[in-house]
């Protein structure tokens, strides 16, 4: 039977970077796959154009029990040596905003790159893992495509959002057999169920700012017919299910603005000064009093203006794996060495990608952390 110099268990993104550093070796490589195509999150991230990377990178847009793992990872291959590899593939690309950068024609442009890159690697489409053993110093990989030996092993198999796809837990398997811990597992950046609104409100988008705990996002909040969506919201998934406080006017002191109306303005209603500064439908959803601002006493003003400066949300739900971009939670870090990504209680064991207990912030980084950490670990298996 062939050994393998490595085995990579997943063909995403971090499992072909892993196998483009691992071919600049010449080590022979198999990957195996549970799909039937590679790279299928990265074909239909950012809406089917990738957000490839994010030069502004570094940890304190990583979460986990440690974000201050991906330094090393990020150090070694960074934002930059992504942008460079585009261009050398002459990918057409655009930034969307600062250091924010997308394909121009399609995801598919970088899943041919990646393919390019590795040549003739071996893949193994349709496979499932059933046991990795390593009696000696050999692991062996039983599926349900045949046995299959290797020195090394990479663990790239990603996370469990988007089941549709074709996921596996099988790494946080292999990992919790070789004695690793694994954080609990859950949907992030995606959106939020409450019924702390209107299903008319459905639609309506407005920048907002939004607190958990000592955590505060400024983004944009999309009302859903279920809930809350919109990058706001779903960078509010990055942080474990609380309470979350929104501010529908991070700009303004809404209690000094009513009171200054109250004079200047007297015979308006309280709807009609709000809806100036924000979507009528939210306007009168906040308050729905009809008579002149006048006429409304200065205690009930202050207790609509920290409804909007402070509206609080008690039953927050992210909607579920299924429709998360990734999952947050996975692989501890603690015994896994951040410069190589090599397991520190099973020799010649790897990991790479979201498969381990980091994620990233909305905007690139996830598809970046991937890239870095797969780049390392087959610079290294």
């Amino acid at each position: 039977m062939k050994i393998y110099d490595v085995i990579i268990l997943g063909a995403g993104a971090s499992g072909l970077m892993a196998a483009v550093a691992l071919k600049s070796r010449k080590k022979s490589v198999l990957i195996i796959d549970m799909g039937n195509a590679p790279a299928r999150k990265v074909a239909i991230s950012g809406g089917g154009k990738c957000n490839f990377t994010n030069t502004h990178a570094d940890y304190t847009h990583y979460f986990g029990k440690n974000s201050r793992f991906v330094m090393s990872a990020l150090a070694q291959y960074k934002p930059v040596d992504t942008l460079n590899w585009v261009k050398s593939h002459n990918i057409k690309f655009y930034e969307k905003e600062p250091g924010r950068y997308f394909c121009k024609n399609s995801a598919d442009d970088i899943v041919k790159a990646l393919l390019d890159d590795i040549g003739n690697t071996e893949i193994k489409y349709n496979t499932n893992i059933i046991d990795i053993e390593k009696p000696g110093n050999i692991f062996t990989i039983k599926t349900d495509n045949g046995i299959f030996q290797s020195h090394s092993v990479i663990v790239a198999t990603g996370g469990l959002s988007y089941s549709h796809l074709g996921v596996s837990n099988i790494g946080h398997i292999t990992a919790k057999k070789f004695g690793h811990k694994i954080e609990p597992v859950r949907p992030a950046l995606c959106a939020i169920k409450t019924g702390a609104f209107n299903a008319d409100l459905s639609g309506i988008s407005l920048p907002v700012q939004i607190k958990i705990g000592k955590n505060i996002i400024n983004d944009d909040l999309l009302f859903t017919h279920f809930g809350i969506g919109g990058p706001a919201a779903y960078r509010a998934t990055l942080f474990s299910e609380q309470n979350i406080i929104i501010n529908f006017a991070p700009n303004t002191d809404m209690f000094k603005l009513l009171k200054s109306n109250k004079t200047t303005n007297g015979k308006k209603s309280v709807p009609g000064i709000l809806s100036e500064y924000l979507p009528k439908n939210l306007a009168r959803f906040l308050c729905d009093d009809a008579r002149n601002i006048a006429d409304i006493r200065d205690n009930e003003l202050k207790i609509l203006a920290d409804k909007i400066n402070h509206f609080e949300i008690n039953d927050v739900h992210a909607i579920g794996l299924q429709s998360a971009e990734v999952t947050a939670g996975g692989i501890s870090t603690d015994k896994i060495s951040s410069k190589t990504m090599e397991s520190q209680l099973c020799e010649h064991l790897y990991f790479a990608g979201e498969v381990m207990d980091i994620t990233g912030d909305l905007g690139g980084y996830n598809i970046q952390w991937a890239f870095s950490s797969g780049y390392v670990a087959g610079l290294n298996a």
